[in-house]
């Protein structure tokens, strides 16, 4: 096989997936105003890395095995599309997943690898489905009410497994190959069933998923960020669908049903603190250029606020660095990050971006989100005015600090900025998952020799 480019993509969805969107089946994504940004981000994706060849492959592909590669790698997807950048982040979760279940599980490592190798041949993008439906969150899967509630194997054939249920969140579902269905937490004794990870084609009978996005439908100027960068968020359903025995890498074994969530969740936090020490320079620019021009750059509250964001940024970048310095390699030779800086820096970044959010909007003002369209620039009547009107300091004039405000709006308070409040603190896990890795990887012993011998206790 050979990469595919952007054209080649798009053509590779024609292949009878079941999607809908606003109470509606899609037959045709490139032609539904939901899924058509989405489509040509992905297939510009696939034209910036096409080579010719059949030799050829992606460099979302690579395993890193070293830390230099390691940090390669990062520095690389920050440019990628989401649907790449979550190819790359799910398919190193898997053969993580691998190198930790290799002992007591062979085959499914195996299966593993050859299915990482399949996607690597044929320019596949794939999507991780983790998160259940849940039900009544006080049960565990095996006492819901509705076993359902929970992904699950409802049949063993001799060739393969039946699964059933619903996976939640799945960000860009309808527009890649690939579903690569995980635990969504640990199965104990008697939820053999609920302990099932698999890899299944968007295409395959029984798959459904249903959109939603924040995507802007009209006015992209004042939509700067969102109409640039959305996909659809897949619910998916699984009703009754059959996974070849090949395409199984767990069915059953409660003891290896926590290893895909934590094996993804490190990859996830780790592509997750890149990307939001990304945002994090991204707000203290907003600030800075909002202060200015307002005039206000010089008050001592406003330059102690943008202090603060300055630290924030400087010190998620640094739990980064630390993550990658400290990686490690499998006997594999593959290197993963450490998942006690990974998880401490996706904690501090997530937990306290709400803050600097609020920074910037202390900064900047109620114009944030009352400021006219950019449209209403051009009308004869109120354009000169709103011009005149929202000027700032000299040399600031009212377009300018209009498209601030939009910008601002936008990246932090609506659409595309509400997402990402959301998904700073969910995506990879939520804060408390963090807590419970940082913590399990931390030398608390080594803190607990500190304190006995400051108290003589030694």
């Amino acid at each position: 096989m050979a990469m595919m480019n952007g054209a080649q993509y798009l053509a590779s969805l024609q292949d009878g997936r079941r999607i809908f969107a606003e109470g509606e089946e899609i037959k045709d994504l490139a032609e539904h105003a939901q899924f058509a940004k989405s489509l040509r981000l992905v297939a510009d994706g696939y034209d910036a890395h096409y080579e010719p060849g059949a030799e050829a492959s992606g460099p979302y592909f690579k395993i890193p095995r070293s830390k230099d590669e390691l940090k390669e790698l990062l520095t690389d997807l920050m440019k990628w599309d989401m649907v790449t950048v979550t190819t790359s982040q799910g398919l190193l979760a898997l053969l993580t997943a691998a190198a930790r279940m290799r002992a007591d599980l062979p085959e499914y490592a195996e299966r593993i690898e050859k299915y990482f190798a399949y996607c690597k041949e044929n320019d596949l993008r794939c999507v991780q489905a983790i998160t259940d439906a849940k039900g009544d969150r006080k049960f565990s899967p095996g006492k819901q009410s509705d076993e359902d509630s929970y992904t699950h194997i409802v049949e063993r054939r001799e060739d393969g497994i039946v699964i059933r249920g619903a996976k939640l969140h799945i960000s860009s579902a309808s527009v890649s190959h690939e579903l690569v269905v995980m635990p969504t937490k640990a199965m104990k004794e008697g939820e053999e069933q609920y302990a099932v990870a698999c890899a299944i084609p968007v295409n395959a009978p029984g798959v459904k998923i249903v959109n939603t996005s924040y995507a802007p439908r009209e006015r992209a100027e004042d939509f700067p960020a969102s109409s640039e960068h959305n996909m659809p968020e897949g619910f998916i359903i699984l009703d009754d669908v059959f996974v070849p025995n090949e395409r199984v890498f767990l069915a059953g074994e409660t003891q290896h049903s926590p290893t895909f969530a934590h094996a993804l969740g490190l990859w996830e936090r780790l592509g997750g603190t890149a990307h939001m020490a990304e945002f994090g320079d991204t707000l203290v620019g907003l600030a800075q250029l909002i202060a200015e021009a307002n005039g206000t750059e010089k008050i001592v509250h406003v330059k102690e606020k943008i202090a603060e964001m300055v630290i924030y940024s400087t010190l998620v970048r640094s739990g980064l660095e630390a993550a990658i310095a400290n990686a490690a390699p499998s006997p594999e030779g593959w290197y993963f990050p450490s998942e006690l800086y990974t998880n401490a820096a996706k904690h501090y970044a997530a937990s306290e971006y709400g803050l600097m959010t609020r920074h910037l909007h202390d900064i900047g003002g109620g114009s944030i989100v009352t400021a006219p369209s950019i449209a209403d620039l051009e009308n004869e009547e109120v354009g000169p005015a709103i011009r005149k009107y929202m000027a700032g300091k000299d040399g600031i004039d009212g377009e300018y600090r209009l498209r601030l405000f939009h910008a601002i709006r936008d990246f932090t308070a609506d659409a595309y900025g509400g997402w990402q409040l959301v998904t700073m603190i969910q995506s990879g896990g939520g804060l408390y998952a963090q807590r419970i890795v940082a913590r399990k990887h931390y030398d608390m012993e080594n803190a607990k020799a500190l304190g006995r011998k400051l108290a003589g206790l030694a």
